[in-house]
């Protein structure tokens, strides 16, 4: 880069942060590069936790899924900010997360420690970091894995941060996507001290601890992930804000750590669990609520205008549900955080370019 490259000034308002934007970086890419707190999920657009209002000036918006910011959003000024590229200065609209407690982004290698299969195609790793090293996160964020032909996959924490005083290191939740490049080498060929780079924390999915709303929390399969941090951070807190964890799988073998969760609800008063199974077997013995998680949600709830949701899994769920507790059990929409997983196969759809 020259010293004469031209930019272009993003301004965020109400906070009137104002920031620079390189030629074809997105606005997401430069906040998140300048230490600026906008709020985001997968950096991909799929998730539509970095929506916000352009208020004035043009962008173009790069490819992203419907479902993350819809034709109708786009024509009422709505963006994704991990989409956009100014095409000259550019003012939105968006709540800024707080700088205070924010954690530095870094890259460092580390070290797998142990490999353990939760069920065929799920498998927990934890990962060391180097010696002496501490590695700050919020519950709920997420760290990229570098590859080293540049690509990236992106796995949430799925351990509080208080945790690593007795056991220093990330637990992450990997599942199994066959043909996956990096998913076949974590079943195949990845061993016990094997030296991979991380870079992170990214995200701004983390409790909001200035609320006392009771809360819901929302997973489909391994977006129990940084669910499981959120319950041990509020545990570690000691909070009393009422929270009912809904865990959607197809079968129960996919809710792999049941009985994790259940010996959580016996020690948190606050905590209830509701399992949800979508396509049980005969086999299976299942005698649990069933069909789609985010619908048990509003089978359960007739209002939801006094909470918070913190929703993990697939698009297609959090999605789902954004939509609905919005516009059928008024959920204010600034109260629904999301962390969406995404498979590359979830980010090119059959017939767009990869």
């Amino acid at each position: 880069m020259t010293g004469h490259e031209a930019t272009h000034t993003v301004t965020v308002q109400p906070s009137g942060r104002t920031f620079e934007v390189r030629q074809d970086e997105t606005i997401l890419a430069a906040a998140i590069r300048q230490g600026v707190g906008l709020p985001y999920g997968c950096k991909d657009g799929a998730c539509g936790s970095c929506k916000c209002l352009r208020v004035s000036g043009e962008v173009r918006l790069r490819e992203h899924l419907g479902g993350a910011l819809s034709p109708d959003e786009e024509a009422r000024g709505l963006v994704l900010a991990c989409s956009a590229v100014p095409l000259g200065d550019v003012v939105l609209e968006s709540d800024q997360v707080s700088a205070a407690d924010s954690f530095p982004v870094r890259k460092l290698p580390v070290r797998v420690a142990r490999l353990e299969r939760a069920t065929d195609d799920v498998m927990l790793a934890r990962m060391a970091l180097p010696a002496g090293d501490a590695f700050g996160y919020r519950a709920g964020q997420y760290v990229d894995f570098l590859l080293r032909d540049g690509s990236r996959r992106s796995y949430s924490m799925a351990s509080a941060p208080h945790t690593q005083a007795a056991q220093p290191g990330l637990e992450l939740h990997i599942r199994h996507t066959p043909g996956g490049r990096f998913t076949d080498h974590v079943f195949g060929a990845m061993k016990e001290k094997d030296i991979l780079r991380i870079e992170g924390p990214f995200g701004s999915f983390h409790l909001r601890e200035d609320s006392e709303k009771p809360l819901v929390l929302l997973a489909s399969g391994t977006g129990f992930a940084p669910i499981k941090a959120l319950i041990e951070h509020l545990q570690h807190l000691g909070s009393h804000r009422p929270a009912v964890f809904y865990w959607g799988g197809r079968r129960p073998r996919d809710l792999y750590m049941d009985a994790w969760v259940r010996q959580r609800v016996a020690e948190m008063p606050t905590l209830r669990y509701v399992p949800v199974v979508s396509d049980a077997l005969a086999e299976d013995g299942w005698s649990g609520r069933s069909g789609f998680v985010h619908q048990a949600v509003l089978d359960d709830f007739a209002d939801l205008s006094g909470h918070q949701v913190y929703a993990c899994g697939a698009p297609v769920v959090v999605n789902a549900a954004r939509k609905s507790y919005v516009a059928e059990r008024g959920l204010p929409e600034a109260e629904f955080f999301a962390d969406a997983f995404l498979t590359e196969a979830d980010k090119h759809p059959a017939g767009s370019p990869p």
